[in-house]
């Protein structure tokens, strides 16, 4: 089979490499369809040579592995990336992101995939590949799973300022949005505030490269009017992380999403002296699919989220642009029929 492969500082090309066999409790998918993540931006820009990043497909069913039981060849699927043992009291729940013997299946930017049958969501006909791929994925994954973990804090017009609006930060545009709250975006990208501004958010501000966080608040608030009682750090630096803490209104919450290293917050300044809550967020879980199911079929615009789709042969393309910021969600095409 093709597969994308990686041969350092941003140069990709496809090889032929073995397709997986599917083990038992696996299944073997024909991908129709894949996403590119801001997580694969890393490994893309250094010297890492290896297989893909890709952790966001859809496909069809092409081969069983031994004991599997719930899926058929031919259904359409899209892959869960955060898969659990099956065994532990999460996985029972459809918690897997909660699993200590969890797993992260990658390499999903190829013709073929290998996963566990217990983490591919079956896809109804009337759902398009690409937003299958987003359904099932980071694309409204992280941003529904985000709002969950938000729950009340982000209730009807509450100010909601998204710190970063790559794909994640779109995602959350969009869903927060969607919810009712008035979302003030911040980025570097005229390109990405702009497909924000369509995606819903009632503020866009355009943040200077290298920007103290005290300027990003500073800015912030002056969009909005008043400090935002919730922040999303989606762009995965100490300056964004500080800045939304620095934005967020005196009992607010901060959610970390862009993954970073360490970064220099103060428990007192920060959190303690302000009651300011602080948490993280990370992928979806399995049990939440029926629900964002549920909001696509409601009118939520998915759709909207993907700017760029490419046949496979074009992907190192997709990566470039990506890259750039100059796209929202890049969909890889794979010419597959159903």
């Amino acid at each position: 089979m093709k597969a994308l492969w990686q041969i350092g500082r941003e140069r990709l090309e496809l090889r032929d490499v073995p397709t997986p066999a599917p083990g038992a409790g696996e299944v073997l998918i024909r991908v129709t369809a894949s996403a590119l993540c801001g997580s694969e931006l890393g490994a893309y820009r250094n010297d890492r040579q290896g297989n893909n990043g890709g952790h966001e497909a859809a496909g069809v069913v092409v081969e069983l592995g031994g004991t599997c039981t719930r899926l058929r060849v031919g259904d359409r699927v899209g892959v869960c990336a955060v898969q659990g043992c099956g065994e532990c009291g999460y996985c029972r729940q459809g918690r897997y992101t909660y699993c200590e013997r969890r797993s992260v299946v990658s390499g999903m930017h190829a013709e073929y995939v290998a996963s566990r049958e217990s983490a591919c969501h079956r896809l109804p006909d009337d759902v398009p590949w690409d937003v299958g791929v987003l359904l099932t994925g980071d694309g409204l994954g992280v941003p529904y799973h985000v709002a969950q973990r938000l729950k009340a804090r982000a209730a009807q017009g509450t100010p909601v300022a998204v710190f970063g609006v790559g794909p994640v930060g779109l995602g959350n545009v969009l869903v927060q949005s969607h919810l009712g709250a008035q979302v003030v975006a911040l980025d570097v990208s005229a390109y990405r505030l702009d497909l924000a501004r369509r995606l819903g958010a009632t503020w866009t501000v355009a943040a200077p490269p290298g920007a103290e966080p005290e300027a990003l608040a500073a800015a912030v608030r002056e969009a909005c009017g008043s400090a935002p009682e919730v922040c999303l750090e989606c762009a995965g630096r100490p300056a964004t992380l500080l800045g939304a803490l620095a934005a967020v209104a005196t009992g607010g919450t901060v959610v970390c999403i862009g993954e970073q290293g360490p970064a220099p917050v103060s428990p007192s300044d920060h959190l303690i002296r302000r009651d300011v809550t602080l948490m993280g967020s990370w992928f979806y879980h399995y049990s939440e699919f029926p629900a964002m199911l549920g909001l696509y079929r409601d009118g939520l615009a998915v759709g909207e989220l993907m700017t760029h789709h490419l046949p496979f042969a074009e992907a190192p393309e997709g990566f470039r642009q990506f890259s750039a910021g100059a796209t929202g969600k890049v969909v890889v095409e794979y010419g597959a029929e159903d």
